[in-house]
């Protein structure tokens, strides 16, 4: 989890590199097939809140906890800013000279044991169990699959790792791009506008089976719109 707010690193990045600087973020897209369940479908289903959580989350450890986790029959949602998870593989764009914050570990692992890849495979990040909110009880668990959206664009994903206990908004490098965020891990990420969707007792296996999270998300994603 970046602990760092988004806007000082973003500043810091144009001080030491202003000809280098990210271009727009909708650069960063990758290509998909288009989905059957539209990001307004989807956000029209969690417009009011029924908070679950105890308390609010801070979405950086220096800002105000403003951010409470919502919950109907189906899912539990939050809308917070997306900050960039590099941890697990080491890969071309996700390791210690890229990412300062860098740890060599994800919560869950794939089915031969290695660390989740976070360059390829789109996951998002819980806050630890706590008081506030213990994401286990709710039904979410490793693999659980979630639906990413922002800027009107829904990504699939699987809950792949667990952040600070007050802190909430990550998801994976994959993720990031995917949504045609700017998946920097140092400078990149989105301040705020992104919605979080888990959905219950939902589980991927194996969970870097990429394209078994696509099929389930969209399943689950219209059961959820319809409100079944």
């Amino acid at each position: 989890m970046r602990v760092q707010s988004l806007t000082l690193a973003a500043a810091g990045a144009a001080l030491l590199a202003p000809a280098t600087l990210p271009t727009p973020a909708v650069s960063y897209a990758a290509p998909g097939a288009r989905h059957r369940i539209s990001a307004a479908d989807l956000l029209a289903r969690v417009r009011e809140c029924t908070q679950v959580s105890r308390g609010r989350y801070r979405s950086d450890a220096n800002t105000a906890a403003t951010v409470p986790v919502c919950g109907t029959r189906q899912a539990v949602f939050w809308k917070a800013d997306l900050d960039i998870d590099c941890d697990g593989q080491r890969t071309a764009h996700c390791n210690r000279s890229t990412d300062p914050a860098f740890t060599a570990a994800t919560a869950y692992q794939q089915s031969n044991g290695r660390q989740l890849n976070a360059e390829k495979l789109p996951y998002v990040v819980v806050p630890g169990p706590s008081r506030r909110w213990n994401h286990r009880k709710s039904g979410v668990r490793g693999g659980a699959v979630a639906a990413v959206i922002y800027k009107g664009r829904v990504q699939y994903a699987v809950v792949g790792d667990t952040g600070p206990r007050d802190i909430i908004g990550e998801a994976s490098y994959a993720t990031a791009k995917a949504l045609g965020v700017n998946p920097d891990p140092r400078v990149g990420g989105a301040p705020s506008g992104v919605t979080y969707i888990v959905f219950k007792h939902s589980a991927i296996e194996p969970i870097e089976n990429r394209a078994e999270a696509e099929a389930e998300g969209e399943r689950l994603a219209e059961e959820f719109t319809e409100g079944g």
